[in-house]
């Protein structure tokens, strides 16, 4: 049990049957009347976020949470098959699960989070950025580069990203994972 006035980021609680990641905390002290938090939660299952109050002083649930690193191997239909780093000891995870799942190649590590009691993965994050190899993208004409203009390019994982006109096929690019943005060439 933990007091509502130690929330911060990344605090993982139990509210009604459910588990909640903390991805905003504001420490609120009214000129009258009494102090609280005013929190921003996640839902670890469906990814709903919710705003709650709690009064200073409030007992919580905590749940601890370990994050560890897991080596992508296979998909196995909808599951992805990964390997612990330290027992590879492997598990399937589902693909709704994890962040980034499109942009998740062959031998990639990603950070699994798992309740520490239950030792249940609650879900899995790819790395912010990650470099792929473009597979297929309309050739570049030159003077393209003068204008913002984008077009769709197939990275190696078969997920679609748009990129500048001047990119071509056979490139290494980086990607933003989070949202599947283009970041840059890589050298």
């Amino acid at each position: 049990m933990i007091n509502a006035q130690d929330i911060k980021n990344g605090t993982c609680i139990r509210m009604d049957g459910d588990l909640y990641f903390c991805i905003e905390f504001l420490h609120v002290k009214p000129g009258k009347g009494n102090t609280f938090m005013r929190t921003k939660l996640k839902n670890v299952v469906d990814g709903r976020v919710l705003e709650r109050r709690f009064n200073i002083g409030e007992k919580l649930e905590d749940v601890r949470v370990e994050r560890r690193p897991y080596q992508f191997l296979y998909m196995d239909g909808q599951d992805a098959i990964f390997m612990n780093q330290e027992t590879y000891e492997q598990i399937p995870i589902s693909k709704e699960m994890i962040t980034g799942a499109d942009y998740m190649k062959e031998s990639d590590i990603v950070e699994v989070v798992s309740d520490a009691s239950t030792e249940t993965v609650l879900f899995a994050e790819m790395p912010v950025k990650t470099q792929l190899k473009i597979t297929y993208t309309e050739p570049g004409v030159k003077g393209d580069t003068a204008t913002n203009s984008l077009k769709p390019a197939t990275v190696e994982t078969g997920a679609t990203v748009r990129v500048p006109l001047f990119v071509n096929e056979g490139e290494i690019i980086e990607v933003d994972t989070r949202d599947g943005s283009y970041q840059g060439r890589v050298r």
